[in-house]
């Protein structure tokens, strides 16, 4: 049953637009969606909460296993994130999570631990998942695997925007910098690292319009 459910895997690395592309396809799909990354970070923001060290990989991954998470929408559309009934929308998004999110993501047994909770997004008529690995190890047989990318310098532009719209004063140059070292860290960790399924399409978003990555995504599901 869960094989037969179309799956697009949409990987690629931080900023580079997955989750903003990843939302605008299901909605027009009408299918369920997956923000892997929300779950790495709200293991952190758990942990975080509880005064968890990101190194104790036990406590690590009990949290992973008993998350208390739900995810729901605002009118307009946007993310609404909810941990153990508060709405942790906002401190899910900070680069302060999202660096712990990375850390955390680096360690088997949590990934181990929340394996199975990605995989039951699998569900009628169909899944758009965003990740690192979605494509690579989550969903291996999904008919459709993207690979969004864009510059380091690009996509520290779009996350500079980001923070300053919602009234945080950041660094350009240490966005950059810790965008830089993310791609590292994924890249090179031992455990599903980031890289492209041999069979996933490349997408760049550098210099294109949100609407017109969306699009490009949907004429890729038209021609399954």
């Amino acid at each position: 049953m869960k094989k037969s459910v179309p799956v697009i895997a949409i990987d690629g690395p931080s900023g580079s637009g997955k989750g903003t592309i990843a939302h605008r396809v299901a909605k027009v799909l009408g299918w369920h969606l997956l923000d892997s990354g929300a779950l790495y970070r709200l293991v952190a923001l758990s942990a975080s909460k509880a005064g968890v060290a990101l190194d104790d990989v036990q406590a690590l991954a009990r949290i992973a296993r008993t998350l208390d998470v739900q995810f729901d929408s605002n009118e307009d559309g946007s993310e609404r994130i909810w941990l153990a009934g508060e709405d942790v929308t906002g401190e899910v998004r900070t680069e302060e999570t999202g660096a712990g999110a990375s850390t955390v993501a680096a360690i088997p047994a949590v990934r181990d631990a929340l394996l199975a909770r990605q995989r039951a997004f699998r569900q009628l008529p169909g899944l758009v998942a965003d990740g690192r690995d979605m494509g690579t190890y989550v969903f291996s047989d999904a008919p459709l695997k993207i690979y969004l990318t864009a510059s380091a310098e690009e996509r520290a532009r779009r996350r500079h925007k980001q923070l300053k719209d919602k009234g945080m004063d950041v660094s350009l140059a240490a966005l950059s910098r810790d965008i830089e070292y993310r791609d590292r860290r994924d890249s090179e960790r031992s455990v599903a690292p980031l890289r492209p399924a041999e069979d996933a399409r490349i997408l760049d978003s550098s210099g294109q319009s949100i609407e017109a990555v969306t699009q490009t995504v949907l004429d890729w599901v038209s021609e399954l």
